[in-house]
């Protein structure tokens, strides 16, 4: 039995004053009426609605009830109603993760962008160095770097690519000179980021001559966390590859220096990932599409900047 169903009808019923009256208003037939309004008294074990061949009249214990229907249906239609706008008009709490130093440079400028649009949405961002559980923790939105996603189930949608470079210090370089292809990596010193996202024991290089590997072995510092990695290089530590957000800054301002420019190190696909496609909330989806529409331009900027650091 439809309860809920149930209940419309028999308010209805009231309102209308005959089981004629009600099913003409919720285009059914007046055998229906009469069926809900029974199955809800023999449901309730009360009689609900005392009736003759020409009226009706509601019960002491139905008066009471057809209070309590419409205090409940109310919050029914109230409910459907927010419901119904969360899909149509973006609003209330966006919780978003992305990874540390990615988040800082990217993310935060988008949600400021973002936020101009849709002021009605309050975004809650956390940065870790790790793939979370959506569902476990609640995120509407995951901002993840991989090469490629293992199958979940959620739904993911490419927001671009990003790569990193091989940068030291100018200081370093003049002590241990200037390495011209990866295969030189091997007689320096070289610094390990540790994340999800790199791997621990080798650097994966596009170059002029295709795919090529070098061995990291045993480093003298790690870290995980791109911008603390930025830091030891401008220290004179060692070479690192670092994510080009990471390293712009530096290059501007001349603490860093990018060698082998040839080369592209740990390329990365950035997805947008969430929980479902099925009846999305509206400021999911406007929050993935704002990503799609901003992100690739900004990346693309800094990438483009490059070109104005290589060293001659």
């Amino acid at each position: 039995m439809d309860t809920l169903q149930n209940m419309r009808v028999f308010v209805r019923v009231v309102e209308a004053g005959s089981f004629t009256g009600a099913a003409q208003h919720l285009n059914t037939t007046t055998a229906y009426a009469s069926r809900a309004v029974s199955d809800l008294e023999a449901h309730l074990r009360t009689r609900l609605l005392n009736r003759t061949t020409r009226r009706i009249a509601l019960t002491e214990a139905g008066e009471r009830y057809l209070q309590r229907c419409e205090q409940i249906l109310a919050y029914v239609d109230e409910a459907e109603a927010e419901a119904g706008d969360a899909h149509a008009r973006p609003s209330g709490r966006l919780k978003v993760h992305a990874m540390t130093s990615f988040g800082q440079h990217y993310v935060v400028p988008a949600v400021s962008q973002y936020q101009q649009r849709y002021p009605d949405v309050h975004v809650e961002l956390t940065l870790a160095q790790r793939m979370p559980d959506l569902l476990e923790e609640g995120y509407d939105v995951a901002l993840v770097l991989a090469t490629e996603l293992a199958d979940s189930g959620f739904v993911s949608q490419r927001i671009g690519s990003a790569f990193s470079i091989v940068c030291a210090s100018p200081a370093y370089l003049e002590r241990h000179g200037v390495p011209q292809e990866p295969a030189d990596l091997a007689r320096h010193v070289l610094l390990q980021m540790v994340t999800p996202v790199f791997p621990s024991t080798h650097w994966d290089f596009n170059g002029p001559h295709g795919s090529e590997s070098v061995e990291v072995g045993a480093s003298p510092f790690q870290v995980n966390v791109a911008e603390a990695m930025a830091s030891a290089v401008r220290e004179g530590m060692g070479i690192a590859v670092l994510p080009i957000y990471s390293a712009v800054n530096g290059l501007r301002s001349g603490e860093l220096a990018w060698i082998l420019p040839e080369y592209t190190a740990q390329e990365m696909n950035v997805y947008a990932v969430y929980p479902s496609r099925q009846y999305l909330d509206a400021k999911i989806r406007t929050w993935v599409e704002h990503l799609r529409e901003t992100l690739p331009a900004t990346m693309a900027e800094d990438q483009a900047a490059l070109k104005r650091f290589v060293r001659k």
